[in-house]
This record gives C-alpha cells, structure tokens and sequence, in this order.
C-alpha cells in the first residue's frame, strides 16, 4: 500500500470523524444514522492513521505531496 492521503486530507478526516462521533454522543445523530456516523467515523480514522484510502486508489486520486525533481 503507498500512501494516498496527505497531511491536509489527514487532518480534515480525523475533525470530521470527530465531529460525527460528538454528534452521536450528544444523541443529535441515532438509531441507525448514528451507527452509519459511527462506521463513517471509524472508517476516516483508520484511513487517516494508515495514510491509504483504497477508494482513491479507484479515483486516482493522491494528496500526499510530491518532490519534483530538478534538472
């Protein structure tokens, strides 16, 4: 697995999955919205802390910065 997700994609995944996981304990979000804001939170912090997202690889997508290098 290389890694996909930046320090910026990082930072953002791991407010959001806080965010739902505050909203599921201040009960704003239940039953089964909350357990979906749960999984969705436990699948961005997974994601931020192993620095890969298999969805971008499909996407192509890569936030992590590169280093051009020079001639």
């Amino acid at each position: 697995m290389k890694a996909n997700i930046g320090s910026t994609d990082k930072l953002i995944r791991l407010l959001l999955a806080i965010v739902l996981i505050l909203l599921f304990y201040f009960e704003i979000l239940t039953d089964t919205f909350g357990i979906i804001a749960l999984i969705s939170a436990l699948v961005l912090t997974v994601t931020s802390l192993i620095n890969f997202c298999p969805l971008y690889t499909f996407l192509k997508i890569n936030t992590t910065k590169t280093k051009e290098k020079s001639k």
